[in-house]
């Protein structure tokens, strides 16, 4: 048995027209799915950007790959500085 690769296409959906940028994020969990919010806060008002729902088993491989690009990007560019909090509580409101 060989180890090979087979070519996927993936396709970007019909209704995500581009990126959004994200400067905050919301993470919850429960036993069963991980609930991912990107959030864009300015001033004193924000919106949610987007949310990514997905099992417990590929929100590790998410961290793990987010963790080898910093280090990448780190070893390539120098060390980032974390940014500022941006208060001490972020909610919605109704």
């Amino acid at each position: 048995m060989t180890n090979e690769f087979k070519k996927q296409e993936i396709k970007i959906a019909d209704n995500i027209p581009g990126a959004e940028y994200a400067n905050a994020m919301q993470v919850n969990h429960n036993k069963d799915e991980f609930q991912i919010m990107f959030l864009s806060i300015m001033g004193l008002s924000g919106k949610v950007v987007s949310k990514v729902i997905t099992n417990p088993g590929h929100y590790k491989r998410i961290v793990l790959a987010m963790k080898e690009n910093l280090k990448k990007y780190e070893d390539r560019f120098g060390e980032i500085k974390e940014a500022e909090p941006m208060g001490d509580e972020i909610g919605f409101k109704g």
